[in-house]
């Protein structure tokens, strides 16, 4: 299996690339359309194909590269079955399986930072990694202020399937702005300082009361995004 990490420096964005190995079949997840070119050139690099092009979220603070991928490509766009996105090529529910060559990655419905936010499981039988979007970061959370997002769904979705994974399983995120690449869930239950050792309440209280402001690019971020990025 290949796995290689994209960073866009503007949003803080973190792209995965997932592969059954080189000359077999691919995903990508949460791509940034400034980068399509790169992606492109690593496909063709390791001669891969493209099959899906995955979003976690509707994000609010980069222009997907969705809608590019599949053109250049003609790979499915996915995303999951809230999603608002009427351009996107397969809505994927709660549970449902992903199959890239022998690679297998499991959509879960981890509402709470967005109303429709999904994470992937890569080999749910036995958890090597979790692709969480904005939902759980490196010692933090993604925030619950707008989109649907929601404090108590965000606990419910990180405390309750979320931390149900191994505590070994390796956790890629969406977005770091610390310079962190990956953490572990056990790590997460240990020391993020939004959960270990909060309650429900004292969590919902942390999140309500950050009083971040909007994302910059949210008011072209959004419409574009609802487009796969190519409206």
């Amino acid at each position: 299996m290949i796995l290689r990490q994209f960073f866009d420096a503007a949003s803080s964005t973190y792209t995965y690339l997932i592969a059954s190995g080189t000359g077999g079949e691919a995903l990508i997840i949460d791509p940034v359309k400034e980068h399509c070119e790169a992606y492109a050139t690593l496909l063709r690099q390791l001669d891969v194909r493209l099959l899906h092009a995955i979003d976690t979220h509707t994000h609010a603070d980069h222009i997907t590269a969705l809608g590019d991928l599949r053109a250049v490509t003609g790979c499915l766009t996915v995303m999951g079955q809230h999603t608002k996105a009427d351009c996107v090529s397969r809505r994927i529910v709660d549970g449902e399986v992903l199959r890239v060559g022998d690679i297998a990655l499991q959509g879960v419905y981890t509402p709470g930072h967005t109303d429709e936010s999904f994470s992937f499981v890569l080999h749910p039988s036995r958890p090597l990694a979790v692709f969480t979007g904005d939902v759980l970061l490196i010692r933090g959370t993604g925030r619950t202020d707008f989109q649907g997002g929601d404090p108590h769904r965000s606990w419910d979705s990180i405390v309750n399937k979320l931390f149900r994974l191994p505590d070994d399983t390796v956790v890629y995120p969406a977005h770091d702005y610390r310079g962190c690449t990956a953490t572990t869930i056990g790590e997460e239950k240990r020391f993020n300082p939004r959960l270990a050792g909060k309650s429900e309440a004292e969590y919902v209280d942390i999140m309500n009361g950050l009083n971040l402001p909007a994302p910059k690019m949210m008011d072209i971020a959004v419409p574009a995004n609802l487009s796969c990025g190519r409206g």
